[in-house]
C-alpha cells in the first residue's frame, strides 16, 4: 500500500474537540439558501444541452435544444420560490447564508439587492451551476474569478465565502490560490468545522478553514427515490 493517500479518514476520531459555541449554545446552526436559477445548464448559456440534475423530473435526458420544462422549474425558484423563503425568513428574524452562483445573480439584480438589504451572508457559489469534474483548470479559474467580481459589484462587499457544489480534483487548490476567503464548504465528511493546510499551486500552503455542507439536510431529498415525500419528514429529520 502506497504510504501516500490524500484523504483523511481520521478527521477528530474518538474525540472530538467541544466547539465552545456563544452563549453556551449546544449546536450551531446555518441555514444555507442555494441561489442557482439562471446559472444552470442550459444552451442559452452556449451549453451543449439542458440541465438534469436535481429537478423534479425524474432522470431527465439533457436535450441539445431548449427544454422549457426544465427551465421552467428552475425559473420557479427566482420568480417565487426565493420570495416565499425570504419573507418566512425576515418574519422570523433568522440570518441566512446565500450561496450565490455569480450568473444567476447577474440576471436578477433585485435578488442579489434583497439579500443585502435583509442582511444575509452572500458567499460565493461559482459563477456557473454546472457540473466542474471535468472542466479544466484554467476554466474553473477564470469561472471563479468571474462569479467572484459579480457578487462583488452587484453588492458591494467581497464574498467570504465558498462552495461549487459541482466540484473538481483543482477547486479547493483554486480557492487558495484566489485567497481572501474565511471558509469553504465543499465537504461533507464531518460534523464540525477542521483547519486544513492547502497546497496552492506555487507549492506554499495555505490554511483554510472549512465548514463541512450536511448534504444529508438539503431538500433535494424530496425529489430522490426513498428522500423526503412531505414537509414533516423533512422537519422530524432536522429536528
Amino acid at each position: 500500500m502506497s504510504p501516500h493517500y490524500p484523504r483523511d479518514l481520521s478527521g477528530y476520531g474518538r474525540n472530538p474537540p467541544h466547539a465552545h459555541w456563544p452563549g453556551r449554545a449546544r449546536i450551531a446552526v446555518q441555514f444555507v439558501l442555494n441561489y442557482e436559477e439562471g446559472g444552470e445548464n442550459c444552451v442559452l448559456h452556449g451549453d451543449p444541452g439542458s440541465e438534469q440534475f436535481l429537478s423534479e423530473m425524474f432522470n431527465p435526458p439533457a436535450y441539445p435544444d431548449r427544454h422549457l420544462s426544465m427551465e421552467g422549474i428552475y425559473e420557479y425558484g427566482a420568480r417565487a420560490g426565493v420570495w416565499r423563503l425570504l419573507r418566512e425568513f425576515e418574519k422570523r428574524g433568522l440570518p441566512l447564508t446565500v450561496f450565490g452562483v455569480g450568473m444567476a445573480l447577474e440576471r436578477c439584480p433585485d435578488v442579489a439587492a434583497a439579500f443585502r438589504e435583509l442582511g444575509h451572508e452572500i458567499a460565493c457559489h461559482g459563477w456557473r451551476w454546472i457540473n466542474y469534474q471535468n472542466v479544466d483548470e484554467a476554466t474553473e479559474r477564470e469561472h471563479m474569478a468571474r462569479g467572484m467580481d459579480i457578487i462583488t459589484r452587484l453588492t458591494g462587499e467581497r464574498p467570504l465565502g465558498w462552495y461549487t457544489g459541482r466540484d473538481s480534483p483543482n477547486t479547493r487548490r483554486l480557492v487558495a490560490d484566489h485567497g481572501g476567503f474565511e471558509y469553504d464548504s465543499d465537504y461533507y465528511g464531518d460534523d464540525l468545522p477542521f483547519w486544513l493546510q492547502v497546497e496552492k499551486t506555487d507549492g506554499t500552503l495555505a490554511p483554510q478553514l472549512v465548514v463541512p455542507y450536511t448534504l444529508d439536510a438539503n431538500d433535494m431529498r424530496f425529489a430522490l427515490p426513498q428522500g423526503f415525500s412531505q414537509g414533516d419528514d423533512f422537519f422530524t429529520y432536522l429536528r
